[in-house]
């Protein structure tokens, strides 16, 4: 895995940033957070999370560590893949998904692009147990 990656930031997009790092243009999709934290031609850094599928490698990057971890966290619900959960954090903070996550709050949740009714139940149900110890908290969740 690729922890995190700073260099000179070369491109800002909408949803990415190019990070120049031992010579190397690196692509990195990104939450609106940690693209407002980095400046063209300066020094910038990136907590990451790899994305590996059978047909790519892709790198996204957050402000700090607690964002990477409800990355992490959210898609270990059925039905939420890397889009959705950089989706999620480009409308709610963590704080924010985990008290809507506590408290069943179904409405915050379905202001997300692409989380409906039944996809925000599910968050609910299946993160209830896990918004302690790894939504939220900047806890990495390890050992679980």
């Amino acid at each position: 895995m690729i922890a995190s990656i700073r260099g000179t930031v070369a491109e800002i997009g909408l949803d990415r940033c190019v990070v120049e790092t031992g010579g190397v243009g690196v692509l990195v999709h990104a939450t609106p957070a940690a693209l407002a934290g980095l400046r063209r031609g300066a020094e910038g850094m990136l907590h990451t999370e790899l994305v590996v599928r059978e047909d790519s490698l892709t790198l996204f990057g957050f402000a700090d560590p607690g964002e990477r971890d409800v990355f992490e966290s959210v898609q270990t619900v059925s039905g939420v893949g890397p889009r959705i959960a950089l989706a999620m954090l480009s409308v709610l903070t963590p704080d924010a998904i985990a008290a809507a996550v506590s408290t069943d709050d179904v409405a915050t949740l379905t202001k997300v692009p692409g989380i409906g009714k039944k996809g925000a139940e599910r968050l609910c149900l299946e993160l209830r147990d896990k918004v302690p110890s790894t939504i939220g908290t900047g806890a990495s969740g390890a050992g679980e």
